[in-house]
């Protein structure tokens, strides 16, 4: 346990597992008497106290009560997604031997949208050849123009749901909307909250309910503490089960469709104990650059990659532009599989 003396910043109580209600009021009395406004928040993980105040206190005061696993002092604006809290790296266990770790790359592959059964049928075939586990596609799309393609909905992602379970395949999907994320649930295996909707709070907030992952997408204009505050958003509602993606930022930049900040990548593995995931597709835009961007993410540190494949990307609904056949989807994830390997092996 830490001993050394707050200095005014928030403040993390871990609660032992089979806590009583009698000591977590004793606490919450300690914590208030020291000018402390402590909030619970209850995970599938962990039973924490987040207590904010200015008054500086020794933590031993806390520390040593009946009911407290361990207390941590954290100092950043955001609290639960801190790496100065939890120092080691988060992980998330899919089922059937699927999990995203900082000790393998994960991949997350498929088209931009789901336009009917042969394309799913002939993407999971390629990917199962890949092996790759998670496929990506969106039923709810959210377009620019109301005059685009904005997905074939609910229908699509159970006929989806019922091939990929078929096949061993787990789903990523992107839900646009509060009541979305109820008749979805039984059908997808990680919820995907995009660009334009990091900074939905009531969205962040309802995700925070469930006992699915979440993967957060950065905003279009979003700074690095936007991220990771959307973060907070779910991990304070109850759901710890958390991605970070970088997906590249609108700049002044027209040549390619986002400025990819790989920058990003490292600065969030120092401040954050969640999994960081890049997407090279979005990030750029053009097809004949993302391994490139893929590979650059991997040498700077990020735990997986999200990207656009499809049989024949020139007849795609939506985003062929940036999305690989599949002949460049496998060179690309063995070059992937082999620079992640080289970097674990060489401590990069």
């Amino acid at each position: 346990m830490c001993l050394q003396e707050d200095k005014g910043s928030t403040v993390i109580i871990q609660l032992e597992e089979k806590i009583q209600q009698d000591q977590l009021a004793h606490i919450e009395g300690q914590v208030n008497a020291l000018g402390y406004k402590p909030t619970e928040v209850r995970t599938q993980q962990g039973h924490y106290l987040v207590a904010i105040g200015k008054k500086p206190f020794d933590i031993r005061h806390i520390g040593h009560l009946d009911g407290v696993a361990d207390v941590h002092r954290v100092s950043d604006a955001y609290k639960l997604v801190s790496k100065k809290w939890k120092v080691g790296y988060s992980s998330i266990d899919l089922g059937d031997g699927v999990v995203i770790s900082p000790n393998e790359l994960a991949l997350m592959a498929g088209p931009c949208s789901i336009e009917g059964e042969d394309q799913i049928r002939s993407t999971i075939q390629h990917l199962k050849e890949q092996g790759v586990r998670i496929m990506r596609g969106g039923v709810f799309k959210p377009r620019t123009s109301p005059y685009s393609f904005r997905g074939l909905g609910i229908d699509a992602l159970v006929l989806w749901h019922k091939i990929a379970r078929e096949n061993g395949i787990k789903i990523i999907t992107e839900v646009l909307a509060v009541e979305d994320i109820e008749p979805m649930y039984e059908y997808i295996d990680i919820y995907q909250v995009g660009a334009r909707n990091s900074q939905n709070f009531r969205l962040l907030h309802e995700l925070g309910k469930v006992d699915k992952p979440v993967l957060v997408k950065r905003g279009m204009s979003g700074t690095i503490e936007d991220l990771l505050q959307s973060a907070e958003y779910i991990f304070s509602s109850g759901n710890e089960r958390l991605m970070l993606c970088e997906r590249g930022i609108r700049t002044y930049e027209s040549a390619y469709r986002n400025t990819f900040d790989v920058n990003a990548i490292p600065l969030l593995k120092e401040k954050s104990h969640l999994p960081v995931i890049a997407d090279p597709s979005h990030g750029i835009g053009i097809r004949k650059f993302v391994e490139q961007i893929a590979m650059a993410s991997i040498v700077a540190g990020c735990d997986g990659l999200i990207f656009e494949v499809h049989e024949t990307p020139e007849e795609a609904f939506s985003d062929g532009q940036q999305t690989l056949n599949y002949s460049e989807s496998s060179r690309f994830v063995q070059r992937a599989r082999d620079l992640f390997g080289f970097r674990m092996d060489h401590g990069m």
